[in-house]
């Protein structure tokens, strides 16, 4: 049976009314202080100012880093309101230092049309990612301040389920935020009726995660691209050495079960690197060179895709009608290794500009955007989840995105 559609925020009569907001404004902060990035803000401001304008009054919540229940003051909210307020003209933020409760509750009734309360992080409390009954209870408190709930928060939904995204919606009309529902409807049309070559472009540290999108992608798409960690073990997996760089070495059987499903007729081929960029450490002063792969030993360490691969993944990427990128090729935080990185957003963007549907998330990938001024409208969406995106796409359902979806 074909599954029903989300509820839309555009159809739901807020005026007067309370609405509690579950974004995603999970940001780092830099030594200063200051936000790495605000991305993740910025992507939510269509919907709290649809809201803003239609005259509701707001109540934001959200979850920084990962304090297991435990108050800690560096992981507090007030940073990402104040910043907020920034962004919003002739807005009244206000930072509450609790989460629910009657203190929350009252100056949540008190809040006016066009006013944003911002609540404490949601993980502060145990209720938020604890028991069934716990969630229950927490769902209840969350409830008691609102009259609608928004979820805004694609890059949590794939998480366990949680209070602030799965319990409050239970209880009160819930509906998908604006760029919530552009998420589910671009990644589910990139699967369901992609342009072809669909090409996905991976990378990352760690196997388990990408493993079931990869899988899915061997019958789903054409050709797959791989950088990073993820590289690395597919490298050694052909029976090549790695040196000393990172990889995993218990799953190399996997990677080659996958790299031997890839050869069968009406699979997606991998694409595995060729030639990488390896210094004996990472640091400025260590000496990098290109090398074949079958070339390296000792203390050698990959850090970033070699030029023929590069080029080769352009090849492929400029015949792409659609493309899905989530990850960084190599340790793009320093400059001499993000070679492979540029270039493949260089491609990408060019093949968009040329008709492709591109699709990029990820964390990192954002980050690596921002910090060397890539524009991020050059891509035809981009995905505010990392994890997330690649889970929907790997086919796991949301249990947070099944309760935003109509009465049949």
């Amino acid at each position: 049976m074909p599954k029903t559609a989300i509820r839309r925020l555009t159809g739901a009569k807020v005026e007067g009314k309370r609405v509690l907001v579950r974004v995603d404004h999970n940001v780092t902060t830099k030594e200063d202080g200051s936000l790495k990035n605000d991305e993740k803000i910025r992507a939510t401001l269509p919907t709290i100012e649809h809201l803003l304008k239609q005259g509701a009054r707001l109540i934001l919540m959200t979850h920084v880093g990962r304090p297991k229940g435990k108050v800690d003051p560096q992981l507090s909210t007030i940073t990402v309101a104040e910043h907020l307020g920034t962004l919003l003209t002739g807005v009244s933020v206000m930072h509450t230092p609790k989460t629910v409760g009657p203190e929350v509750e009252n100056a949540a009734r008190g809040l006016k049309n066009g006013e944003i309360l911002y609540l404490e992080n949601v993980r502060f409390l145990s209720g938020e990612e604890g028991t069934p009954e716990q969630q229950k209870k927490m769902g209840k408190q969350l409830a008691a301040l609102a009259d609608l709930y928004v979820n805004e928060a694609f890059a949590s939904c794939h998480e366990y389920e949680e209070a602030s995204t799965c319990a409050v919606a239970q209880l009160l009309p819930a509906y998908a935020g604006i760029h919530l529902e552009k998420e589910v409807t671009m990644l589910g049309n990139v699967l369901q009726h992609p342009a072809r070559p669909l090409v996905l472009i991976i990378s990352g540290a760690k196997m388990e995660t990408k493993i079931p999108v990869i899988e899915r992608f061997l019958t789903k798409g054409d050709d797959i691209l791989l950088g990073g960690c993820i590289a690395n073990t597919f490298i050694a997996a052909r029976g090549f050495d790695v040196g000393a760089s990172k990889y995993e070495e218990d799953a190399i059987e996997k990677a080659q079960e996958i790299m031997l499903e890839s050869e069968k007729k009406g699979r997606a081929a991998i694409h595995v690197p060729r030639d990488a960029i390896v210094a004996s450490d990472a640091v400025d002063g260590a000496e990098k060179i290109c090398l074949p792969v079958e070339d390296i030993e000792g203390d050698m360490s990959i850090f970033d895709v070699g030029k023929v691969t590069v080029e080769r993944y352009k090849q492929v990427i400029a015949k792409a009608k659609t493309i899905i990128w989530n990850g960084p090729l190599g340790l793009y935080e320093i400059n001499r290794f993000s070679h492979a990185s540029k270039r493949i957003a260089e491609a990408v963007a060019s093949a968009t500009a040329t008709g492709a549907c591109s699709v990029i998330g990820g964390g990192d990938t954002i980050d690596f955007h921002v910090r060397y001024k890539y524009p991020l409208d050059a891509y035809s969406f981009v995905s505010t989840g990392g994890g997330a995106m690649l889970e929907f796409i790997g086919g796991r359902p949301f249990p947070a995105i099944e309760a935003l979806r109509k009465e049949q």
